[in-house]
């Protein structure tokens, strides 16, 4: 598959023209988006500015730049591999922008980009109280952003993050330290609550494992770029989302709140628990399928989770 012409290195001089080629190119071979971007020309965007250094905010001014001939070389590589590898980009590039904060990224952990990033900037409000808030939980962490982005957002909460993955967990220690968060974010590997120690969270957040898999088989190859055990919670997609809604009763603070997102699964979690007044949040700058539930909701439903647990 040739997508460069002999003459675009040369032709194309400026910052703006190669994100408006990387654009145009994006486009026509219709790679898919869903990764952190919404359209072609913010994909190209981000390949382009993380290439040369260049914050995602730069100043227009700037974006006349006239690039050097090894900067378009290493800005037209990262374009090209975008589209024959179909991975996403935050896998070419190591970087991925959750919360408004930079995080390392690979193979091993899902590319954040969770809506609950929203919740975070709010610090939950009006949900908790902000100076009420001293333990949080993570479940399923993977890169860590989550925790990472709870702890900035509630500086004096201790924040556990839990994690199955080795490959994950590696990842997780990796921005932890980028963050010089170890003080306040501790990483545990557990399957779920398994073996976390009893403790009560006020809040108790997770963004778990989902995707039916069926669903996951016919998902783009963006998406199978991904690892499998960060997407796919059985037949249902619900097998992991069923076990937080059993065990979370015990850790819980009286006035806590449980957060879970279930993106494409929200449909099927309702219709199976109709009584079950899930609290699905609405985001201002899109995404879905998060829902919030009280300690009280937790405790008073309980026994209708563990009969499908």
């Amino acid at each position: 598959m040739t997508i460069t012409s002999p003459d675009v290195i040369t032709t194309l001089t400026r910052i703006r023209d190669y994100i408006r080629w990387g654009a145009s190119r994006f486009a026509e071979h219709e790679i898919f988006l869903g990764h952190g971007t919404s359209t072609p020309l913010d994909e190209a965007a981000a390949i382009v500015l993380h290439t040369l250094h260049q914050p995602y905010d730069l100043a227009n001014a700037y974006l006349d730049a006239v690039l050097t001939l090894p900067e378009r070389e290493a800005v037209l590589g990262l374009l090209e591999r975008r589209i024959k590898e179909r991975k996403p980009s935050a896998y070419l590039t190591h970087e991925s922008i959750f919360a408004g904060l930079s995080f390392y990224v690979d193979e091993r952990v899902l590319v954040p980009r969770s809506p609950i990033a929203e919740l975070i900037a709010e610090r939950f409000e009006p949900w908790i109280e902000e100076d009420q808030v001293f333990n949080i939980l993570d479940l399923c962490t993977g890169s860590a952003c989550i925790a990472i982005a709870c702890a900035y957002a509630f500086p004096d909460a201790q924040v556990d993050a839990v994690e199955l993955s080795d490959d994950a967990l590696a990842v997780a220690n990796i921005n932890i330290d980028k963050h010089d968060m170890a003080d306040q974010v501790e990483l545990y590997q557990s399957d779920l609550f398994n073996d976390l120690p009893a403790k009560p969270y006020d809040i108790i957040v997770s963004n778990p494992p989902y995707v039916a898999i069926s669903e996951w088989e016919s998902l783009p190859k963006e998406f199978h770029a991904e690892p499998e055990m960060g997407f796919t919670g059985g037949d249902s997609g619900l097998d992991l989302v069923i076990r937080i809604l059993v065990d979370a009763k015990q850790y819980l603070a009286e006035q806590g709140i449980l957060i879970i997102e279930v993106g494409s699964s929200a449909q099927t979690l309702q219709e199976l628990f109709p009584s079950v007044p899930f609290q699905w949040l609405e985001f201002e700058h899109g995404g879905d399928g998060v829902f919030l539930l009280t300690a009280s909701q937790v405790n008073e439903y309980h026994s209708l989770f563990a009969s499908m647990g």
